[in-house]
């Protein structure tokens, strides 16, 4: 139980903090706003999903990767895009809801 919670968040840390360094590094102009939609909109939201069902199927241990994942993703988007910046908030809430929605489906359904 502990080794797949350490896995998850070790997979939580990759697409939350390496995604948005990848996109802000490598990548320049139009193409880098293209790439953060992608992020905000598709990437991150079924990460989050996932990341719900996955604590909903693993029981009491795993409870608080829907919130880990939320601020890992807030840590990741203030360090490399804008420091302080309100927005970021609002997206991290939503993530947080998607996947606390989807723990309780998950776990509803065990």
């Amino acid at each position: 139980m502990r080794k797949n919670f350490i896995y998850q968040l070790t997979a939580s840390a990759l697409v939350m903090l390496l995604l948005p360094w990848l996109a802000v590094t490598f990548i320049k102009g139009d193409a880098a706003m293209a790439v953060c939609f992608l992020l905000f909109y598709a990437i991150n939201p079924v990460f989050c999903i996932f990341t719900g069902i996955f604590a909903g199927k693993n029981g009491k241990s795993c409870r608080s990767l829907p919130a880990i994942t939320a601020v890992l993703f807030l840590l990741g988007t203030w360090i490399f895009f804008d420091m302080g910046e309100t927005a970021f908030i609002l997206y991290a809430g939503i993530y947080f809801f998607l996947g606390m929605l989807s723990w309780l489906v998950a776990r509803k359904n065990r």
